[in-house]
């Protein structure tokens, strides 16, 4: 995505209508070029901390909340329709429901694939269930993987299908930082199965689910033209946005970002893949990860849009050609909407932003017709 310059009545106006305590001295738009843009609330009251929204072929944004709630948000009056409480949700700390994923084509294959914290004989857990949506409602239950370590913190966990019906999920390392480095845990991974949950035969590990290692706690995850990007909070320095490859080693908890000094050694060692960005001396707490390449918004064209809760900023990373770096970067809306956790693309190049609170706000950015 791209900055935005907004002028001091539609200032006023977000003030107003969001209810929103800005800052005057960091001002939710950092870009001069941003030109005149409609800022629309969609939904601002009615839903709880909401985790994951992505467009669905329905031309709907689905939906979940951390309380076990999946809906329907019509982003065009901004109706909840909800479809399920998942029963054997269980929000402890800052777990609960967490992402979401439909099946690349929906209309012959109405799966859709969820992962939630649960309780089982041996503590809190995590798992992903493909559910079957059929007639406004989700049934048909499956669990793909279960009993993945899950606890009140670093839970992970984004969802996404790769072209070639690939499911990636990401993990935490669940308060356990040194699993993080054990390719025998399912901690700090990121794991990748058959959509049936069978293991592929060319995994990295034979007979197992994970895909790379060294991981604190990526919380967002997109596919973009055979890259997997994912976003990830450090601890307390260096959250990271990176590209994830077969049987690479990310390095936590030894190292965090970039290799450098005492991390040299580790790093060589032990085949670590370098961050294409990261926050440097502090941290953000990086969340939702999409991709832009749309006319729409013309200067948002082949970025990563990256959100944050602490910093409650939208950042723009402009990619090489390649996809392989990131060529600049630009935020927006700092301190404008609060805790910002999730975003989503229209195929109209509209962007729709949800905060992270009880009563949440899901937030429409997009150019005038």
């Amino acid at each position: 995505m791209k900055p935005l310059t907004i002028s001091a009545c539609l200032l006023a106006f977000l003030c107003m209508a969001f209810s929103c305590k800005k800052n005057t001295n960091n001002p939710p738009v950092e870009d001069p070029d941003w030109p005149t843009d409609s800022v629309r609330m969609v939904v601002s009251q009615g839903i709880s901390r909401p985790w994951e929204i992505l467009w669905g072929p329905d031309d709907h944004i689905w939906m979940t909340e951390r309380n076990g709630r999946i809906s329907r948000v019509d982003p065009k009056t901004g109706t909840v329709k909800p479809l399920l409480t998942v029963p054997d949700v269980v929000a402890t700390g800052e777990g609960g429901l967490l992402g979401m994923v439909l099946h690349p084509d929906f209309g012959q294959t109405p799966d859709v694939y969820i992962v939630y914290n649960y309780n089982s004989d041996n503590g809190y857990r995590e798992k992903v269930v493909r559910y079957r949506y059929a007639d406004s409602a989700l049934g048909s239950p499956a669990v793909i993987i279960d009993n993945i370590p899950a606890a009140g913190i670093h839970n992970g966990s984004r969802l996404v299908i790769s072209p070639d019906n690939k499911l990636f999920i990401t993990t935490g390392d669940a308060n356990t930082a040194s699993n993080a480095q054990l390719p025998a845990s399912l901690s700090g991974k990121v794991l990748r199965l058959n959509l049936d949950g069978t293991v592929p035969a060319d995994n990295p590990y034979p007979g197992s689910p994970v895909w790379s290692i060294g991981h604190r706690n990526p919380q967002g995850l997109v596919y973009v033209n055979g890259t997997l990007y994912a976003s990830e909070h450090g601890a307390g320095v260096e959250d990271e946005v990176n590209i994830i490859e077969k049987q690479r080693n990310y390095g936590w908890p030894t190292v965090e970002g970039p290799c450098n000094g005492g991390e040299t050694v580790f790093c060589t060692a032990n085949n670590i893949k370098e961050p294409i960005w990261s926050t440097g001396n502090g941290t953000f707490a990086l969340c939702g990860l999409d991709f832009y390449n749309n006319d729409r918004i013309p200067q948002w064209k082949n970025s990563l849009l990256l959100l944050s809760l602490k910093n409650t900023t939208l950042y723009q990373l402009k990619l090489s050609t390649d996809g392989q770096t990131v060529a600049s970067t630009k935020n927006y809306f700092t301190g404008a909407f609060g805790r910002l956790r999730d975003l989503c693309v229209s195929p109209a190049g509209r962007v729709y932003i949800c905060t992270d609170e009880n009563n949440a706000k899901i937030i429409e950015i997009s150019k005038p017709e």
